[in-house]
């Protein structure tokens, strides 16, 4: 049985400068994006261009006003990051393309700002800075990927939402007609939710183990067993938050007053990475933990 789903995200699992700044702030623009006729793919494409140009503003980090548009402008994106997602909900104009459109408007933003950084940066460092640039990249794509699996994974499990539904990975087709754009994007998103698998210690046999759950009897002991699994995950995404892009914005907002963004990007890859292991750890133990109350 899945619920309906509201357009604000679910405040159990959000991260706290999303719950009292970003989200309220995006709320308050969604009806007149609504009113405007404004869609949900030109609200992320508008949040990718004030990215690009906190990419531009960070190239000046040294300078303290250039540094702090910066930070303003990521704060921009966060805010329309947040909004394309209510007015997608409210105006019900979800789509494969649109979650896609989503993730790839949030990699252009930080490879905007990582660009912009490690050009500044080489005239102290040289060449060689690219190469720890490109390696934090791609420990953020990873991180990135395994937050926002655990979002989804809650929102589908715990709380029934047909829109956080995982898509078979397994399929190479679907039954239902599709154009060859409608195709080519649907197989996109499966690999993009392999990936996600791949880095956040969920499988397929995690995923078969709870299917059986819940589609075994009747609506309420399935009920029951989503409200268990609320009451074990929540606190666990919360704690998944920690690798979420708001506090690389903030990270790199620090790093930039310290005029030493080479110590984010350090950490970016040490700190971050040391902190996945750990939560990929816990959470094989308490899905193992979670399914076993049941067997």
């Amino acid at each position: 049985m899945q619920s309906a789903e509201p357009v604000r995200r679910t405040s159990d699992i959000e991260e706290v400068t999303n719950r009292y700044l970003i989200h309220p702030v995006a709320a308050s623009l969604v009806p007149l994006f609504a009113a405007l006729h404004v869609t949900p793919n030109a609200v992320s494409l508008t949040g990718m261009l004030f990215g690009i140009l906190a990419g531009f503003a960070y190239y000046h980090y040294a300078d303290l006003p250039f540094a702090v548009a910066g930070f303003v402008l990521m704060i921009a994106w966060h805010v329309m990051d947040g909004a394309d997602g209510q007015l997608a909900r409210l105006t019900h104009a979800q789509s494969e393309l649109g979650k896609i459109l989503d993730g790839i408007c949030d990699y252009v933003t930080f490879i905007a700002v990582y660009v912009g950084l490690a050009l500044a940066l080489s005239h102290r460092f040289g060449e060689r800075i690219w190469i720890l640039v490109v390696v934090s990249g791609i420990c953020h794509a990873v991180q990135s990927a395994a937050y926002e699996a655990q979002r989804q994974e809650y929102a589908f499990w715990g709380l029934g939402r047909a829109s956080a539904k995982i898509p078979d990975v397994e399929m190479a087709s679907s039954a239902v007609a599709r154009s060859p754009l409608q195709w080519v994007l649907a197989q996109l998103y499966r690999q993009y939710v392999r990936l996600q698998w791949t880095v956040c210690g969920i499988t397929p046999a995690v995923h078969n183990e709870l299917s059986a759950l819940l589609d075994d009897g009747p609506a309420p002991p399935g009920e029951k067993i989503r409200a268990r699994y609320r009451e074990v995950f929540a606190p666990t995404v919360r704690r998944w938050s920690i690798l979420s892009s708001n506090y690389r914005t903030l990270g790199i907002f620090a790093a930039a007053l310290l005029k030493a963004p080479e110590y984010y990007f350090c950490f970016e890859i040490a700190g971050f990475g040391a902190i996945l292991i750990v939560l990929l750890r816990r959470q094989r133990r308490r899905y193992a933990a979670f399914l076993g109350e049941f067997s």
